[in-house]
């Protein structure tokens, strides 16, 4: 069936509703451990490298730093000698929904501070975990609903959200934003012009009503841009950062230094920058022998996919550039991925986005600051992003020294959240064995009633398929386009048969 507008397909994926309510795959738990010591570590506490030292867990926080510790007798001591302990990694660019935070925190991530998702999957997460529980999954922090203009960019995904067309909406729709739970506030300000489209976007006034109205209210307001004009107007405006880098022009000699001199932080997300310029930023995570066996194989794909190609005139080297810009103005550099775009994956795109942070020049010490102690100050979670007395016993334990090469961030011996051990090798055994019944589904015959290629018959007045989940409308909507789309069945069909 085809129409004008759009075309109907079977989806044999899972739509994205389904993924915001789809219960968690892999719940093997994380017992809390009530006292530990890791000795002899190589400690990365945020901000400076330790040698030779220990630090001591109870109760889900860090009791004690320093050279042989005297500890309890019954305290349990994991022997850390030649590897590497640091925060647990906090990604600051994220959108998160189904498993994405389980998938987070196997890869070292404690934290995501998602920037978009459906308001009732933040509700239900942040509730739980003010309840104590998910210790086995990444901790949430969210901005809920963006704020975008009717048709812009953040419409595009099945979700029916709240737009803003005029100054004078601004504090109503951010108070309805904090009402339900939003962290702070996510604006979007990007006309798609960067990738070789169109779509409509707020206009400066707005853009400024609502920043005003989120600091009127002590919440901060994050901006998402396309292009250097987008990330000048949205400083001038008073943002508190910038989620993403431009990748349309190279930087302006004077950037750094407004941006230094208007306090904001930069969340430069240069893994999926370099996916929107044409590469897969992603691909080389699925080879590696330390990550691959803990990746799904809807993981690889993605992380294999590069963005649909838009625009020829994008380079991640402007990006880059402005990096090392920032850098130079000692303006904060926080790590975040924007994962699960194309090329990029939750918790493990994070290793991808510390590689290219330090290929922009930035030191291994600093790349890691970026991805702890750095987005700890700038999103005020004082709780975490150090190794420190009173600090929650969120922690990542690497063999090596990512210190000197941060490669070896990737080469994960154990994570913990709140002193809880996550169960790594569950989780692997779980993503083999869903590998191997994938392989053989392949080899199995083909669904009953596929012998024809008979999908629907629509006979018995019904949109019903034989196999797959289904028919739905597939418009342009995605890309910017406007067409849209409607299934009806109809009375008379070819051949004499009763429905069309």
């Amino acid at each position: 069936m085809k129409s004008k507008k759009s075309t109907l397909r079977v989806l044999g994926w899972m739509g994205f509703y389904l993924l915001l309510s789809a219960p968690t795959f892999f719940m093997a738990s994380a017992e809390n451990s009530n006292s530990f010591v890791i000795r002899n570590a190589r400690i990365f506490d945020g901000r400076r490298v330790l040698d030779q030292s220990d630090v001591w867990v109870s109760d889900g926080k860090i009791k004690a730093v320093g050279k042989a510790l005297k500890t309890p007798s019954d305290v349990k001591v994991i022997d850390a000698s030649g590897d590497t302990l640091l925060p647990g990694f906090i990604d600051s660019h994220t959108h998160a929904w189904g498993d994405a935070l389980k998938q987070a925190e196997i890869f070292g991530v404690t934290t995501e501070l998602d920037m978009f998702t459906d308001v009732k999957y933040m509700q239900q997460v942040k509730k739980d975990q003010s309840e104590g529980k998910h210790l086995d999954i990444a901790d949430l922090r969210s901005a809920g609903t963006l704020a975008t203009a009717p048709g812009g960019h953040g419409t595009e995904y099945g979700i029916k959200i709240p737009t803003l067309s005029s100054p004078a909406e601004a504090q109503a729709w951010v108070d309805a934003r904090i009402a339900e739970g939003s962290d702070y506030i996510k604006i979007v300000i990007d006309d798609a012009s960067a990738y070789g489209s169109h779509r409509p976007t707020l206009d400066k006034e707005t853009l400024k009503a609502i920043i005003d109205a989120a600091h009127q209210r002590g919440k901060m307001a994050v901006v998402h841009i396309g292009k250097q004009s987008d990330a000048r107007t949205v400083i001038e405006a008073g943002a508190d950062g910038l989620a993403h880098l431009f990748a349309d022009s190279s930087p302006d000699a004077d950037f750094a230094h407004l941006a230094a001199a208007h306090r904001v932080f930069v969340i430069p997300t240069l893994t999926v920058l370099e996916s929107v310029s044409g590469t897969p930023s992603g691909e080389s995570l699925t080879t590696n022998p330390s990550l691959a066996p803990f990746l799904s194989d809807d993981e690889i794909a993605n992380l294999k996919r590069p963005f649909p190609k838009g625009s020829t005139s994008l380079n991640e080297k402007y990006a880059e550039e402005t990096v090392a810009q920032l850098k130079a103005a000692q303006v904060p550099i926080l790590a975040g991925t924007d994962a699960p775009n194309p090329s990029t994956s939750h918790g493990v795109s994070i290793h991808r986005e510390l590689e290219l942070l330090v290929r922009a020049g930035m030191s291994p010490l600093e790349a890691l600051a970026a991805a702890t102690s750095v987005p700890a100050a700038a999103f005020h979670l004082n709780d975490r992003g150090m190794i420190a007395s009173g600090k929650r016993a969120d922690l990542l334990l690497v063999k090596g020294d990512p210190t000197t090469d941060i490669l070896a961030t990737r080469d994960i011996v154990s994570v913990w959240k709140l002193g809880a051990e996550e169960d790594r090798a569950t989780y692997r055994a779980g993503i083999e064995k869903a590998k191997e019944e994938a392989a053989k589904a392949a080899q199995a015959p083909p669904p009953s009633g596929s012998e024809m290629s008979l999908i629907s018959d629509f006979e018995d007045g019904s949109q019903a398929a034989k196999f797959g989940t289904g028919w739905m409308p597939s418009t342009d909507s995605i890309a910017g386009g406007k067409s849209t789309g409607e299934t009806k069945i109809v009375d008379g069909g070819a051949n004499g048969s009763k429905h069309a």
